[in-house]
């Protein structure tokens, strides 16, 4: 059997060794050698020096999330006490405005009811110094400014100016094999930074989920999270999010979500303190061989419109059911995933041209991006000092017939709906409260109004049980919590 393999290191540096010795090569041909070996050397002292200088620049950019808070047990642990436990946990962040706004990702600090952020030396004009033992950088508290549960994205904000901004890169130019770098604090280890490349761009873990991610082989690890992956030019091109693992721990499978989806949740965060998501009122569908061939397409057919929202935008600027796209914004259109992902990060108000085959013709028709029907963040508009419900940490309206028109079906026509849960919301066994919960009763009895809530919940005695029964998207449940006060 014939084994072919590379030579050793041992053996590459000996037949050197013979070569040198051999009376037969000339000087003029070791002279023709030693050159690319120096400017080898030379390049590679010149890509770590870059390296180098890059990791000096983002660094001050990304902090350390220290998270205190109470965790829902898990319902799967037999050893677990069946109440939420006080956890202490670690996470990374971005500055990505230097008034003090930080990004990190939803599960990071999600349960939290303190937050501090670790601010580098360099970040708040301490001296950097030159041991290499870094010297540690300043605590600071941070409030909850909002979380994006649909891509896992939260703001928190400082009391700090000046601080150093990552800029935001475009990651829809990202190209598999594009050297990138992760930055974070892994296992707690903070100011982190590992190196490796673009596994794949748009990777979608879910097929019917539009969320898509850069999937990359850089070294990511649990404390992670919420920080930034850039490309060489010291841009963020990601915010580190996922692992794929069996153990653990990394295997080179790290998801990250693109900058371009990051950018667009943080300037609304930063703007009006939450997500507003559009539509078209569509059901785009990928073309099938079985699909063209039945309904004999053209080769050009990637997406199909299934159906059109009757009286909806695309219905409006003249869609059909049957219609064929095949370009948005003139950007070819091959399957219904990649029309979702182009859709996703469209503004409300904004213009979207989609050009489309009907028959033999071909027409580009302009159609206006709307507010999602069924997006509960459209609650948070409701919103007012007259609703807070400090007990349980919302804010809640009565139910009424707008209410009942945005969340129709609904088990009863009187109740609270949350309009809006605050940062810090207790936490129950069976989770928190979120927007779009409807509360019929505490302890059995029921409650028609927000006044009758609070009237309730402030007769009952300090460290006392209450259960709330909530409505969540059609089923009835029931959440128990104890009076802090």
């Amino acid at each position: 059997m014939r084994v072919v393999s590379q030579p050793t290191a041992a053996v590459c540096l000996a037949a050197a060794a013979i070569l040198a010795a051999a009376p037969s090569l000339s000087a003029q041909a070791t002279a023709v050698q030693a050159p690319p070996a120096a400017h080898g050397v030379a390049g590679l002292s010149e890509l770590s020096h870059s390296l180098e200088q890059l990791v000096e620049r983002v660094s001050p950019s990304v902090v350390q999330i220290f998270v205190t808070g109470y965790v829902p047990p898990d319902e799967e642990d037999q050893t677990a006490t069946g109440e939420p436990a006080l956890e202490r946990s670690t996470g990374s962040g971005v500055i990505l405005d230097s008034d003090g706004y930080i990004l990190t990702n939803a599960h990071v600090i999600e349960y939290a009811t303190r937050l501090e952020v670790e601010l580098p030396l360099a970040a708040t004009g301490g001296a950097p110094g030159r041991s290499i033992v870094r010297r540690r950088g300043r605590n600071v508290g941070a409030q909850v400014v909002a979380i994006d549960h649909e891509t896992d994205l939260a703001v928190v904000k400082v009391e700090a100016k000046g601080l150093p901004a990552l800029p935001i890169g475009d990651s829809d130019t990202l190209r598999p094999g594009q050297l990138v770098l992760a930055f974070g604090s892994p296992l707690g280890l903070d100011s982190s930074v590992t190196m490796g490349v673009v596994s794949a761009v748009a990777r979608q873990l879910n097929a019917d989920d539009p969320m898509i991610y850069v999937q990359t082989d850089a070294p990511i690890n649990p404390g992670s999270s919420g920080g930034a992956l850039v490309d060489t030019e010291g841009k963020l091109v990601g915010i580190n999010t996922m692992i794929y693992s069996q153990s653990g721990g990394n295997e080179g499978i790290g998801f990250a979500a693109p900058s371009n989806i990051v950018r667009n949740v943080f300037t609304q965060i930063r703007k009006t303190g939450r997500v507003r998501r559009g539509e078209i009122g569509v059901n785009p569908q990928t073309v099938t061989p079985l699909i063209a061939e039945a309904l004999k397409l053209g080769p050009d057919a990637g997406v199909i419109l299934s159906d059109v929202t009757p009286r909806g935008p695309a219905d409006r600027a003249g869609l059909r059911p049957g219609d064929v796209v095949l370009a948005v914004d003139g950007k070819r259109m091959e399957n219904g995933r990649q029309f979702r992902v182009n859709l996703y990060t469209r503004a409300i108000g904004e213009q979207v041209a989609i050009e489309i085959q009907r028959g033999e013709r071909k027409l580009t028709l302009r159609v206006g991006v709307s507010e999602r029907a069924n997006d509960m963040g459209r609650l948070a508009d409701l919103v007012s000092p007259q609703n807070a419900i400090k007990d349980i940490g919302v804010y809640g309206v009565d139910l009424n017939p707008t209410l009942n028109a945005l969340l129709p079906d609904l088990r009863g026509d009187k109740g609270i709906v949350v309009a809006l849960a605050a940062a810090g919301t207790p936490v129950s066994q069976q989770g928190r409260l979120q927007a779009g919960d409807v509360i019929y009763a505490i302890n059995g009895t029921p409650v028609e109004s927000v006044v009758r809530l609070r009237e309730r919940l402030a007769a009952l005695p300090a460290n006392a049980p209450f259960v709330l029964q909530v409505e969540r998207e059609g089923v009835l449940q029931y959440l128990s919590f104890k009076v802090e006060k």
